[in-house]
């Protein structure tokens, strides 16, 4: 038996209830239950906001999966997808004393899953979309930012994003290069090199090139959803053609969220003098960095906790939602998501800067509490 099988039938889940209230004597449970608790149900009556003030909505998010991608696992179904989904929960609690509750939805429709998670939503402050195969993650995504007045954040995609733009601020600024002059290289159009590619964007980067199974991504083609339709028009400022051989060609960064060891050696030695490499596939990245470095790259980060340089969503999302709960958003906007970013970078100061320590650890907790301020800031402005 592994030690997860062995510690997950041990802790039988991640997450249990607490609860807050005193009931140990009649009257305590006549203030938490009958007949008190009619007091504080007419005050929402009147005023459904008032359901942030007298009950545990304020801190509460709904961390939702139709088990369609999970993990490097793929399509293993909604049940198969609580194991991940209450260790999200106990990180939000750990890192953002956020309580997450795991909603695991047997339905691939992404209406019904958008109709599910809404008809739900009176129970919570915020929504946390997570492995959910694209394109439906965009589906869900679009129509419950819609539907819901509670902010919908789909981490994949914008954790993602943010965290990768945290560690290519500081790469670039190691390297001495302008983030309006670079060539920017993502390998994967899917949710998260979709979301990467317009949080760059929005942040100045101008020189994008997508790639995806078909080859760099382009303009005169029609694409698998709406969003890459927009993003195929701003891409591939070069006109390219080809695939990712072609596009590595003097490319200062290269973002990977695709596959395992697809960047071969031979393709980093094309790159830009003093190159950047954040090759994100798990367990196995698009290159190994002792190879990336071999090939001339100067920063080389993963998605793995046992090389340096880590890119994980824990650094964005748990004070994301903290901030974002704190200040009763109703959205997580761009502006908000950036701030985050900026707010990770800020936390490597410029003398600690290194080839191997360009974003702060997973682990750090001045993190959380950086980005929640950061994204409170953004939210009242």
């Amino acid at each position: 038996m592994s030690k997860a099988i062995e510690m997950h039938e041990k802790w039988r889940g991640k997450i249990e209830m607490k609860v807050r209230a005193e009931v140990g004597t009649k009257a305590e449970l006549a203030i938490a239950y009958t007949p008190g608790v009619a007091e504080p149900c007419l005050e929402i009556q009147k005023d459904v906001n008032r359901s942030f003030d007298l009950t545990r909505r304020w801190n509460t998010v709904a961390v939702v999966t139709d088990g369609t991608a999970v993990l490097g696992l793929g399509d293993i179904g909604p049940e198969a997808g609580m194991p991940v989904m209450e260790g999200k929960a106990a990180l939000f609690k750990v890192f953002g004393d956020v309580d997450a509750i795991p909603l695991c939805i047997k339905s691939k429709d992404p209406e019904e899953i958008a109709r599910t998670v809404y008809l739900l939503s009176g129970s919570f402050g915020g929504v946390n979309l997570e492995d959910i195969a694209a394109p439906a993650c965009f589906e869900v995504e679009k129509r419950l930012k819609e539907l819901c007045d509670i902010p919908i954040f789909h981490d994949d995609q914008h954790g993602t994003g943010i965290v990768v733009l945290a560690g290519l601020v500081n790469a670039l600024k190691l390297v001495k290069k302008d983030k309006t002059r670079v060539k920017v290289v993502i390998s994967g159009a899917g949710a998260a090199g979709c979301a990467i590619s317009e949080i760059l964007f929005a942040d100045g980067f101008t020189d994008i090139t997508l790639i995806n199974r078909e080859g760099i991504v382009q303009a005169d083609k029609k694409h698998t959803s709406d969003r890459l339709n927009v993003l195929a028009q701003k891409t591939n400022k070069s006109k390219t053609k080809g695939g990712l051989a072609e596009a590595m060609v003097d490319a200062d960064v290269f973002i990977g969220v695709s596959a395992p060891g697809i960047l071969t050696k031979e393709m980093a030695q094309t790159m830009a003098k003093d190159a950047i490499v954040f090759a994100c596939a798990n367990p196995i990245p698009e290159i190994m960095p002792n190879i990336a470095k071999e090939a001339g790259v100067r920063v080389i980060a993963t998605g793995r906790s046992d090389f340096e340089n880590q890119i994980n969503n824990v650094q964005a999302f748990p004070g994301i939602f903290r901030g974002a709960l704190d200040a009763r958003a109703k959205d997580i906007t761009t502006e908000m998501q950036i701030a985050a970013s900026y707010a990770i970078s800020s936390l490597v100061a410029d003398s600690e800067l290194k080839e191997d320590y360009i974003i702060p650890s997973a682990l750090d907790m001045r993190v959380p509490k950086a980005v929640a301020e950061a994204v409170r800031k953004a939210a009242k402005q």
